[in-house]
């Protein structure tokens, strides 16, 4: 809301809108402006110029829905935590698939699944020269420039690179550990021709996953040590195999979305590794579980939960979104 005539920056006049909408009282809002530098009369005068106006009279009412939202996002946090979900990420090993989509994917709760690997040829073959060999005269689409963009995930049009996929093996089997490279699901290279060979290695976890698998409707993931796949959501409910090496993952139930400083519409502007309390404070309160996935560990992620990734060791993963749901129902992504 501008106001012609307003002693105040836009900024700062957003800034007045915003926490007087949601529930910050007249006091503390000419407090936070004089402690800016403000003087007092003007402060006052500018908080009665807000609260008359209509604008602001429509902003309060999404203030107080937005408040409604919250709150009831704080009561699924509070049963979330006196069931224990919020200590430790469970492990199943050899889960049936009924009870999977039962107590998990309908229940919207994070699992490890371990024993549901031992048929893919893809544990027992895949290293960098098994890669190489199968496929790497492949022309591949890459990552790259990451570590010069804090922003590379959400902006990532600006870092799409093509090589011959040994040669990217290459870069991973000398560059070391660092996050400045990485194929990632959007570079949609699980469904070129020449990647073949190494799909035949996959296999569809049985009950859980459709066993059709065309190559749509997986991606992978690889690169070296030290890879971070930023605080954020996804859209669709997802499982994650890993294949080789070992990833540290963090995720944050989807119902504390109001901690997490959400920018980019599905990223968070908190750094899951080293969050900085001052700029972040409310992030504190989430519950963060957390685990090591070892080869042959999947990991379900139900849609909407937040997660941070990083790369242990050189890494490759094979991620699915088309689920066996009872009745038929088989890929069913939700609205941003």
């Amino acid at each position: 809301m501008s106001r012609e005539n307003s002693r105040l920056s836009p900024e700062w006049q957003s800034w007045l809108v915003e926490n007087l909408a949601l529930g910050v009282s007249h006091d503390e809002a000419v407090q936070a402006l004089t402690g800016a530098g403000v003087a007092e009369d003007v402060a006052r005068e500018e908080v009665a110029a807000v609260l008359a106006h209509p604008y602001y009279q429509a902003a309060l009412r999404v203030g107080r829905r937005h408040g409604w939202l919250e709150s009831i996002m704080d009561t699924y946090s509070a049963l979330h935590r006196q069931a224990g979900g919020h200590r430790t990420l469970e492990r199943r090993e050899g889960l049936a698939p009924e009870e999977f989509f039962a107590r998990y994917y309908f229940g919207h709760r994070p699992v490890v699944l371990r024993g549901l690997m031992e048929d893919w040829p893809a544990l027992g073959r895949w290293t960098l020269a098994y890669l190489a060999e199968r496929a790497g005269d492949v022309e591949v689409e890459v990552m790259m420039g990451r570590n010069a963009n804090p922003d590379h995930a959400p902006e990532y049009e600006k870092h799409r690179s093509s090589m011959r996929f040994q040669d990217y093996l290459r870069m991973i089997e000398t560059g070391g550990e660092t996050n400045d490279y990485y194929m990632v699901p959007r570079n949609e290279n699980w469904a070129r021709e020449g990647f073949g060979a190494l799909r035949e290695d996959v296999r569809a976890p049985r009950g859980i996953i459709d066993p059709e698998l065309r190559p749509d409707m997986m991606t992978l993931l690889l690169g070296p040590a030290g890879t971070v796949t930023p605080l954020h959501h996804d859209n669709m409910n997802v499982l994650l195999a890993q294949v080789m090496g070992r990833k540290h993952v963090k995720l944050i139930p989807s119902f504390q979305r109001h901690l997490m400083y959400p920018r980019f519409g599905t990223f968070s502007q908190v750094d899951a590794e080293r969050p900085d309390p001052e700029r972040f404070p409310l992030y504190a309160e989430a519950d963060v579980v957390e685990a090591v996935l070892e080869p042959g560990d999947l990991v379900f992620i139900p849609v909407g939960w937040w997660h941070w990734v990083r790369a242990l060791d050189v890494s490759a993963s094979v991620t699915f979104h088309h689920f066996r749901v009872p009745k038929g129902n088989t890929y069913l992504p939700t609205p941003r």
